[in-house]
């Protein structure tokens, strides 16, 4: 569901105007994430830490409606009740990669279980777009394992900064006894500021270090 901000109350009205239509502008932040506490629970019982981190990504955005925004056909601005994740697939066999989306559900094991099947039905289509039907209320997050970086950023030529967040993650890289992750957030301005970016960063960091994931039998 898309619900229209009353712009008559909004505190951010202009800004989302400047950033949107005179500075039409983007930022990108890449943060340092501690997976320390994450990977061990994952360790122990047993999931996958892509699926399970994109379950935990896209639960933190439900919590956060400046990382939900939309536009409606008349460009005016409003949140999308749920935010579905747009992932990609590395192919080994010509090193390129496809777009593949899983409907999110608060409902972990559901999630968890809709993410493997569509793996095993679209992981080997080839091209862009592996599965049809995307929803227009998707965001983008991606991970490349091979890589540890301390800054990214996209750009878009000739075009606006996406309004959703384009989340992009590095290499696991362990220090001593802790475990470490870049992750960076790109996002236009017009829907976030740097307070709202901080609070995601922290709430996601969070729920890393206390969230107790497990699957429900079926």
């Amino acid at each position: 569901m898309f619900t229209p901000i009353d712009l008559s109350t909004w505190p951010r009205r202009e800004h989302f105007h400047y950033y949107r239509n005179i500075l039409p502008c983007g930022y990108s932040v890449t943060v340092q994430l501690d997976l320390t506490r994450f990977q061990a629970m994952l360790r122990d019982q047993g999931l996958k830490f892509y699926p399970s981190f994109i379950w935990c990504v896209s639960h933190t955005i439900l919590s956060h409606p400046a990382f939900r925004m939309g536009v409606d056909q008349e460009g005016n601005p409003g949140t999308h009740d749920v935010l579905h994740p747009n992932y990609t697939i590395f192919h080994p066999d010509d090193h390129t990669f496809s777009d593949l989306w899983t409907e999110h559900s608060e409902d972990f094991s559901q999630f968890y279980q809709n993410f493997q099947a569509d793996q095993a039905a679209y992981g080997d289509h080839h091209g862009i777009k592996a599965k049809p039907g995307q929803p227009a209320n998707f965001y983008c997050i991606s991970c490349a394992p091979w890589l540890d970086f301390t800054g990214y950023a996209s750009t878009v030529s000739g075009g606006q900064p996406n309004l959703f967040p384009v989340i992009t993650c590095g290499q696991m890289v362990r220090e001593g006894d802790k475990v470490r992750m870049a992750m960076a957030i790109n996002i236009s301005h017009a829907a976030a500021d740097g307070w709202h970016t901080a609070q995601f960063v922290r709430d996601l960091q969070a729920l890393l270090d206390t969230i107790p994931l497990h699957l429900e039998p079926r």
